[in-house]
């Protein structure tokens, strides 16, 4: 839930000045992913003791501010000022690493912010993102040793029991102990999920990075064109260790490495990767070898690829809008077309339409023999699943159950060998889902992987699955990664279902309006103004009522959870044929209602439940198809919100856009921060 970023340049000068800017930007790209506090480490001037002669380097310079990035950049001028830090100092070779929270353990102040430390002189400091399970028990055993804790985080036993391990190597030992050695056998007493990097005095202009369930990347920038033209590298060699000048880079992700370079490597679970002397040496850890005859042992080193990012710096600019969250609402025709590219075949006079999804093709019989599927997701991802499983349900003849992720873990749930468990994650690195993956992969099910993210967790650790190719979203609250989970898994179902004729035409029909489907969202979003002008009537209440029922009881969960997430506002989306069994009683003159009544097979129950509310003065703010408005509100009585239609199992696609608008101008008009909601993060990543 936090974001972590590092940069190391070597053989080229840089000012400090121009580093810390460096990783304020890195920051400022990753803040989605937390933003109650923040810190740095850079490199001091000072000598230890004043003896330039001594071998240890001096403490680090470590800030931390609660607050957003920008209140670190503030803290961090002012005290540069006090302590006439020089700014244009340049240095050919530096490691410096920064962090954003989003506070788990302990609240959000200065002293819970991370770098951590090991102590008062910073001999050992450490950015984390994930939780640490077995912190409590670790702190018991440091404190018996003589260390004493300034913070509330799990993060801290890190860096104190980095020095414990360094402190004890060096007494024991004749031979100096390496900082991968040190980390390495860290890693052996750390449980739960984390990426980590690492930095020290006593390992000057060097790094370490590891992860477990927590993502990690490495950027390599050549600032010489003619150098390492190969891809691949072992070890330290890779680079050559030589004297041509280079930036690395590590992040939580690649929207803060994109600025600088696209040629990355994502860290896989379990590796250790070493940045010393411009060069990168990657170590498996393996927790079955700990100590060995006294000495800390070393694994072998594995040889990796870079790969090339496939995005562009403009996708994480705002461009001509104000809020990521509106820009992302508007990107929706052509991220939908993205989703589409490639996998809708109109067929032709001979053969019929059809969709191909490369990602399933090996095993889509086994998805049609299955006993069951399983929908398992959190939040938006989950909303986006239940949207979807009525027509996977008619298309494929297969039962299908929604569980959400936390829920089926804490009741062990049911999943049996012979079911399809498909985990729908925007990040792929959502913790519960994570977890509910492992669980499902124990008991032997066929695991189908649907995020937007290539290279994450889920997607790696999947039989199979399908990238939804949304492209970046860094509003927290998910707008166009849910549109595009739904057409994904209406792919799915007629991917499924592709092979019985009974349904041909109905399948076709689908087909049809998932290629028209961009242009009808692109309609709809001329209801901006409309938008914002019924958000400006709503900027006083303190609560709001969202009725669905088929397809669109996901769509009334999911406009109340935007609602609710940037507006700061309550909000509860219904079904529609619950309303007599408890909702009712809520329904009065001065509480707005939203009812969802498109054309579909729900559309006449619709009607009553809208007729009912009227008779007990509700206050109905109702959504229908183009034409209807007659229907819906006879006689003028209620505030209509006409849409395009499209076939009832995209509808949810449509429907859901206005809802968008909606949550965005309430929030807009009522002050808040919508691209960073109170008390949110993007990636949730801890349970």
């Amino acid at each position: 839930m936090c974001g972590i970023f590092a940069y190391l340049n070597y053989n080229v000068n840089r000012e400090r000045r121009y580093i810390l800017q460096v990783l304020f930007n890195g920051l400022r790209r990753l803040e989605y992913r937390g933003y109650d506090s923040a810190g740095i480490s850079i490199d001091n001037d000072l000598s230890v003791s004043g003896d330039p002669s001594t071998s240890l380097s001096p403490p680090p310079l470590v800030f931390r501010q609660e607050g957003n990035i920008e209140s670190l950049v503030k803290s961090v001028y002012q005290d540069v000022a006090a302590t006439e830090l020089n700014l244009e100092k340049s240095y050919s070779i530096h490691a410096g690493i920064a962090h954003t929270r989003w506070a788990t353990h302990g609240e959000p102040a200065p002293r819970n912010s991370h770098p951590q430390t090991s102590g008062s002189g910073n001999d050992f400091l450490v950015v984390h993102n994930g939780v640490i399970t077995n912190y409590q028990v670790l702190k018991e055993t440091l404190v018996r040793h003589g260390f004493t804790f300034e913070s509330e985080t799990d993060t801290e036993v890190i860096p104190k029991l980095a020095k414990f391990v360094f402190d004890k190597a060096n007494e024991e030992g004749d031979q100096a102990v390496t900082f991968s050695e040190v980390v390495l056998e860290v890693m052996r007493h750390l449980e739960g999920a984390y990426a980590l990097i690492f930095k020290s005095r006593h390992y000057p202009n060097e790094l370490i990075a590891c992860k477990r369930g927590s993502p990690l990347l490495l950027g390599v920038k050549e600032l010489n064109e003619d150098a390492c033209k190969g891809s691949a590298f072992h070890d330290a060699k890779f680079l050559s260790k030589n004297a041509n000048p280079k930036e690395l880079f590590l992040s939580s992700d690649a929207n803060a490495l994109i600025e600088h370079t696209k040629k990355v490597l994502v860290i896989e679970d379990g590796e250790v990767v070493r940045l010393k002397e411009g060069g990168v040496s990657i170590l498996k850890f393996d927790n079955d070898k700990g100590r060995n005859g006294g000495s800390l042992s070393r694994p072998a080193s594995v040889q990796r690829a870079l790969s090339i990012l496939e995005m562009e710096v403009e996708q994480i600019n705002k461009g001509k809008y104000e809020h990521y969250m509106q820009k992302e609402i508007h990107e929706q025709p052509e991220s939908l077309t993205t989703t589409m590219r490639g996998r809708l075949i109109r067929g032709g006079s001979c053969k019929a339409k059809t969709v191909l999804l490369g990602g399933l093709k090996d095993h889509l019989k086994t998805i049609r023999r299955s006993r069951r599927i399983v929908f398992i997701g959190c939040g938006t991802s989950y909303n986006a699943a239940l949207a979807a499983r009525p027509i996977l349900e008619e298309l494929s003849g297969v039962p299908v159950t929604m569980e959400i992720a936390s829920d089926i873990l804490d009741r062990q749930g049911p999943i049996y060998r012979e079911d399809t468990a498909v985990f729908v994650s925007q990040s792929g690195e959502t913790a519960d889902t994570l977890h509910a993956l492992e669980y499902a992969l124990e008991n032997g099910a066929l695991c189908v992987g649907i995020t937007n993210t290539v290279g994450s967790i889920i997607a790696q650790n999947t039989h199979c699955g399908v990238h939804i190719n949304a492209g970046c979203e860094i509003g927290v609250a998910s707008t166009k990664a849910y549109t595009s989970q739904i057409v994904v898994m209406a792919m799915l179902a007629l991917a499924i279902g592709g092979d019985t004729i009974s349904n041909q035409e109905r399948r076709e029909a689908i087909i049809d309006g998932l290629f028209d489907l961009p242009n009808k969202v692109r309609e709809v979003l001329k209801l901006d103004q409309e938008m914002k002008d019924l958000a400006k009537l709503l900027i006083a209440e303190q609560s709001l009522l969202v009725f669905g029922r088929g397809y669109n009881y996901a769509t009334a969960l999911e406009g109340a959870l935007k609602v609710k997430e940037v507006a700061l506002m309550h909000s509860e989306g219904i079904l529609a044929g619950e309303m007599k069994h408890g909702p009712l009683a809520l329904v009065d003159e001065n509480l707005p209602i939203v009812v969802i009544a498109t054309r579909d097979a729900c559309f006449s129950k619709q009607q009553s439940v809208i007729q009912q509310l009227h008779a007990r003065k509700g206050r109905l703010i109702v959504m229908c198809s183009k034409g209807d408005a007659a229907l819906v509100c006879p006689g003028g009585a209620c505030r209509v919100i006409e849409v395009p239609q499209v076939e009832d199992c995209l509808q949810p696609v449509v429907n859901i856009v206005p809802l968008q608008l909606l949550a965005y101008h309430l929030t807009v008009i009522r002050g808040y921060n919508v691209d960073q909601p109170r008390n949110l993060a993007k990636s949730v990543t801890t349970q």
